[in-house]
C-alpha cells in the first residue's frame, strides 16, 4: 500500500460514500448465511444510484471478498467501477491483500496510504493479521500514520481501518478488535486535524465520540451481526451504507441508509461463518 493522489484544496463539500463488507464470491451465485451477497449489493447500488448520487470518492473498508480469488476481486471491482467515481480499497480478515493489489488495473480503484481531496486528507490502514480474523497495527503502520499526520497539519483528516479500534460490546466481535488501541490513540492524540474514525468490520452501525472526534463504523452491503450480543448471532436489520459530507471547516455530517426490502433470505439460526 504505496503512494498518493493529490486534488487541489478548495472550500467546497466532500461528498464520500462508505461501502463495506460486500464478501462477493468468485461466482455470481455465491451466499453468506443463505444470502446472495452480489443480489444484496446490487439493492445496495441502486439505492445509492437513487439517493446518494453525485458524490466524489467512495471508501471500501474491508472483506471486499470472501474466498479471496482473483475472480472475485474482478467481480467487486466491475461493480466499484461502474459508479465512475475514485475508489479507495482496505483489506479485511477475509481479504487476500497480495491478490487484492496484483488484480488492480491502474483504473479508478486505488489501494494506498493516503489521498487529499479538497482540504481534506484521508488515511488508510492495514489491520489485518495474516491466516487470522484477529487486527493489529504494526509499527510500521503505526509510524506511516504518523508520518502522515505530520505532514498534513493544516488539512481535515479521517483515518480509515478494516477493524474496529474500540469495544463494539459483543463479546464474541470485540476479540477481533485492534489489539493495540493505546498506542493508536496515542498517535491520533499528537494530531488535532484529526475529525473522523472510519471502520467495517462489525457489520452494524456505530456513531459516537473519541473526545471531539467521530467514531462511525457501518452495515455490511449483506449480513448484519446482532449488537450486544456475547456469541455470534446475526441481526433482522437490511444492508446499509455510510454517507458522509466533509466540511471546509472540518465538520463531518453523516448518516446510514438501508435498503427497504432484502433480495433473499438469511439463515437466522446460524452460529458461524
Amino acid at each position: 500500500m504505496t503512494g498518493i493522489t493529490k486534488h487541489p484544496k478548495s472550500g467546497r463539500v466532500i461528498k464520500v460514500l462508505q461501502i463495506t463488507d460486500t464478501h462477493l464470491f468468485a461466482g455470481s451465485s455465491g451466499c453468506l448465511l443463505g444470502l446472495n451477497t452480489e443480489q444484496s449489493l446490487n439493492a445496495i447500488t441502486e439505492e445509492v444510484r437513487a439517493h446518494h448520487l453525485p458524490a466524489e470518492l467512495i471508501l471500501a473498508t474491508g472483506d471486499l471478498v470472501h474466498d479471496g480469488t482473483p475472480a472475485a476481486y474482478r467481480r467487486i471491482f466491475s461493480h466499484l467501477e461502474n459508479f465512475g467515481l475514485p475508489v479507495y480499497c482496505l483489506p479485511g480478515n477475509h481479504d487476500e491483500a497480495l491478490t487484492l493489489q496484483r488484480t488492480l488495473n491502474n483504473g479508478r480503484i486505488k489501494y494506498t496510504e493516503h489521498a487529499h481531496h479538497g482540504n481534506w486528507h484521508f488515511i488508510f490502514l492495514d489491520s489485518t493479521i495474516a491466516n487470522s480474523e484477529g487486527a493489529h497495527l504494526t509499527s510500521e503502520m503505526l509510524e506511516m500514520l504518523d508520518s502522515r499526520l505530520q505532514s498534513a497539519p493544516d488539512s481535515h483528516t479521517l483515518v480509515c481501518l478494516h477493524h474496529q479500534p474500540i469495544p463494539m460490546g459483543s463479546r464474541w466481535l470485540d476479540t477481533m478488535a485492534v489489539d493495540n488501541p493505546d498506542k493508536f490513540f496515542a498517535i491520533i492524540d499528537r494530531h488535532p486535524q484529526v475529525r473522523g474514525i472510519l471502520w467495517g468490520h462489525v457489520h452494524q452501525q456505530y456513531d459516537g465520540m473519541y473526545k471531539d472526534i467521530k467514531l462511525m463504523s457501518t452495515p455490511s452491503t449483506c449480513i448484519q451481526f446482532l449488537p450486544g450480543s456475547d456469541d455470534f448471532a446475526v441481526d433482522t436489520a437490511n444492508p446499509g451504507y455510510r454517507w458522509l459530507e466533509l466540511y471546509p471547516d472540518g465538520r463531518i455530517e453523516t448518516g446510514v441508509e438501508r435498503i427497504t426490502v432484502l433480495p433473499g433470505c438469511i439463515d437466522m439460526a446460524s452460529n458461524g461463518y
